[in-house]
């Protein structure tokens, strides 16, 4: 029986047709998934040949319309239905159906205007072809407005307002947005901006950078892979992305508790649900917020379950230190190929900027804090091994701070999987990396920020 051209669009309603008469024509339907987020919701198709495709965007009520050529409603489209969360900050609904033979339509109803991003992805890894939509808000959430808002609202009532620092230079205190920020933010001179190193006690001598800062020290915590991309998975079916988030948060926690001779502590989070960041995008969140630490947090793999224990690595200008660094380096960068990078949308320009860009005092306080957390690190669980290693990770490549990748352990050796599972065994590692932070930072305080990003 042949099934007559049809519209199922009628008063901003999309019918759902699904019978055993509707099978994919060419492509056939692998899975679905939806990732909600706060910084973007991703819903995407995979599907055994690649999937062509066209859309609209509608304003009022907000929503995007999705045209997919050759195919014919496949049942596995109805998942999508199912899989949008309530808590979604973009997608209200998303509904399905046969616009025309050979064409699908998907129209996602969104809760406020978004940006779509709409593109392929070839097959890689464990994916076949990907068709991803990407929907951004028209308004991307401040990171570091966030920040401080979050620090000011958690500030007791009763507490007085420190005393604002004189600042002489006040060209430098104005080009400072964190200071600027907080400002606005708490409507009087900003209490914890510091806004040159020489009030404490002279030129970056020694007594200098002891002095105390009176400003937010901030530490992004970047938890490696999430969303399209799981990282490695142990033989009892542990993700990386999953473990390394748990850990993060714990370290967030502590962090948020701490404090740098006075100053209070914040832990930024690239990442702090499922969702998929770009490698780029990670290290242009940690300088957005001018963080002052950068802590990448991974779960190692090997292609034998003999491998073990925890390494730490910092930028190299110069190639890898061994070749495991390099083996370990390479693994980790292809993380946007898995993820999901719209290669398209991306400003090639800066992305090479962010890259290329290294200097020798970053590295050598990356060095510093890698040996710091090395040296708490062997506390609690063995380390592959016993020195820093160095190696081109892409994420790794901030100018301006200094930044460590931190492989926990072997998450293929069993053993060493079931510890990173163990809630015990995460508290331990987030205990031992605050350590080595605050040890890094007795030693290294924080200098005060004049720089405008």
């Amino acid at each position: 029986m042949r099934l007559a051209r049809r519209s199922l669009l009628r008063g901003g309603a999309l019918v759902l047709l699904l019978g055993s008469q509707h099978i994919a024509r060419g492509a056939g339907i692998v899975a679905v998934r939806v990732w909600p987020a706060p910084d973007y919701s991703r819903v995407t198709i995979e599907s055994d040949a690649l999937l062509r495709s066209s859309q609209t965007t509608v304003a009022s009520p907000p929503r995007l319309a999705v045209d997919i050529e050759g195919l014919d409603l496949d049942p596995a489209l109805r998942e999508l239905v199912a899989k949008v969360q309530a808590d979604d900050p973009y997608i209200a609904g998303i509904r399905v159906g046969q616009y025309a033979p050979g064409t699908v339509r998907l129209v996602i109803d969104l809760k406020q205007d978004v940006r779509p991003q709409v593109f392929h992805l070839p097959p890689v890894a464990a994916y076949q072809h990907r068709l991803v939509l990407d929907l951004y808000p028209q308004q991307p959430i401040d990171p570091l407005e966030a920040l401080i808002a979050e620090r000011l609202r958690e500030r007791p009532l009763a507490e007085p307002a420190p005393a604002p620092v004189p600042a002489p230079d006040t060209a430098i205190a104005a080009a400072d947005p964190l200071g600027e920020l907080i400002q606005r933010q708490a409507q009087r001179p900003p209490p914890l901006v510091l806004t040159r190193p020489e009030l404490a006690t002279g030129p970056m001598g020694p007594a200098a950078r002891g002095s105390r800062t009176d400003r937010l020290i901030i530490v992004a915590l970047d938890p490696g892979h999430g969303g399209e991309d799981p990282g490695a998975i142990g033989p009892n079916g542990t993700r990386e992305k999953d473990v390394v988030l748990s850990v993060a948060r714990k370290l967030q926690a502590r962090i948020n508790a701490a404090s740098v001779k006075g100053s209070p502590m914040r832990a930024f989070l690239t990442r702090d649900a499922d969702f998929f960041v770009p490698l780029g995008v990670r290290v242009q969140k940690a300088r957005r917020v001018q963080a002052d630490l950068m802590v990448s947090i991974h779960a190692d793999a090997f292609t034998t379950p003999r491998a073990r224990g925890a390494s730490v690595y910092a930028l190299s200008e110069n190639g890898a230190s061994s070749t495991a660094a390099r083996w370990i380096a390479n693994k980790e960068n292809q993380a946007d190929l898995i993820g999901g990078l719209n290669v398209d949308t991306q400003d090639k320009h800066m992305a090479r900027v962010l890259l290329d860009m290294s200097t020798t005092a970053q590295i050598r306080d990356s060095l510093r804090l890698g040996a710091a957390m090395l040296g708490e690190i062997k506390q609690v669980g063995h380390l592959h091994k016993p020195r820093v290693e160095q190696a081109g990770f892409a994420v790794l490549k901030a100018p301006d701070i200094p930044s460590v990748l931190v492989e926990t352990a072997f998450i293929s050796n069993p053993e060493e999987e079931a510890r990173l599972r163990s809630d015990d065994y995460q508290e331990q590692l987030a205990d031992a990396l605050m350590r080595g932070i605050q040890a890094y930072f007795e030693a290294n305080p924080p200098l005060a920020r004049s720089r405008a990003l």
